[in-house]
């Protein structure tokens, strides 16, 4: 049985917005009875269609595909984190529906769709991601994770930080959504073990071998998707019909030998911030390494993102990103990221969700 926390809270001395319980009738007629042409997405839970309320406002709402006890699980799992959870960078809740079996989740509409529309998909030919935008983009998302991590009590894992979950609302700021897969940190615990959820390119591999979800797999996978926002380049490059290689393979060697302008998105056009580029490119790296102990927190993500001093200049002399001896063994990203066929893809169940 679904069952919802219904006190808000108040975060960063700000009240919760309010969010309330819709009627199934009332989002069958702001969606048109989740007509076809209103949709905006599909993913393995189900659609996400657009709809209009009787007072104006646009909402997008998530309708989960079956119910089932995992989707319930999901479904509640979301719910209760955006109640909860409050933060500029982090898509708030506008409500929820659970009449029958159908289950549905109300946000607000973003007006410029996800980070993965514009970087792979029907915007990304329309170049609206200058580098000044990239640059608010990143820090933002660290920001709104970092909060997640740090600030929010219990902490939360998020589990599926990817470009299609980072949504851009008509100034290009980056909400992080979709909390389906996230779950709660007691005080004290390091990790949880648990079934393996999310998208591959952006599992870190203690997770995807182990099932061992924390904090820094979160960090792994936003370290994957600095290096994605700033090369534009998907997280597994299909180099033929059954080996796929990891962004991390191609980034690092042209990091160690300093070819940043290499490493930038063609539709910059030249047009970044060299500092900031470096920047975004090295933290990436760093994040994405293969061993956990060697990743930073998000709080230090969103320091070294906004330039601190000291903490570059720490990462820039980092053993990651010195030219090593093709005799001597590499213990850091480039021996764990290696290319990927389809008989080395994890076999615990992985889900791809878009939102």
């Amino acid at each position: 049985m679904f069952c919802c926390v219904g006190s808000n809270r108040k975060n960063e001395g700000k009240k919760d917005p309010k969010w309330r319980i819709f009627s199934l009738k009332e989002l069958q007629l702001a969606t048109n009875s989740f007509n076809y042409d209103n949709k905006l997405g599909e993913g393995g839970f189900g659609s996400v269609y657009w709809g209009q309320l009787w007072d104006g406002s646009q909402i997008a709402v998530k309708r989960l595909k079956s119910w089932s006890n995992n989707k319930e699980m999901e479904f509640s799992a979301e719910v209760e984190v955006l109640a909860h959870v409050r933060h500029k960078n982090l898509l708030s809740l506008r409500g929820y529906c659970a009449e029958g079996q159908e289950r549905l989740i109300v946000y607000d509409y973003m007006t410029n769709l996800s980070l993965l529309s514009h970087l792979h998909g029907h915007h990304s030919a329309e170049c609206h991601l200058d580098w000044s935008r990239r640059m608010n983009i990143a820090v933002g998302t660290a920001e709104g994770i970092a909060y997640l991590h740090h600030y929010a009590t219990p902490h939360i894992i998020h589990r599926d930080i990817k470009a299609s979950n980072v949504l851009l609302d008509s100034d290009f700021k980056a909400l992080v959504a979709d909390f389906g897969f996230a779950k709660l940190i007691p005080d004290g615990a390091t990790h949880v073990t648990t079934k393996v959820k999310g998208t591959l390119g952006y599992l870190a591999p203690e997770y995807a071998m182990l099932g061992k979800a924390s904090e820094s797999c979160d960090v792994y996978s936003f370290g994957i998707l600095l290096l994605e926002l700033a090369s534009g380049k998907k997280p597994l490059e299909k180099l033929n019909p059954t080996t796929k290689r990891p962004i991390t393979d191609w980034a690092l060697p042209l990091a160690r030998e300093g070819k940043f302008s290499e490493l930038s998105d063609p539709r910059l056009n030249g047009n970044y911030v060299g500092d900031e580029l470096r920047r975004v490119i090295l933290v990436g790296l760093i994040c994405a390494d293969s061993r956990p102990e060697k990743r930073p927190t998000m709080l230090e993500v969103v320091e070294l993102l906004k330039g601190d001093r000291e903490k570059l200049a720490a990462l820039e002399n980092d053993e990651m990103f010195k030219i090593k001896s093709a005799s001597v063994s590499d213990s850091g990203t480039e021996d764990s990221s290696e290319t990927v066929t389809e008989d080395m893809e994890p076999k615990q169940e992985i889900e791809d969700v878009k939102l």
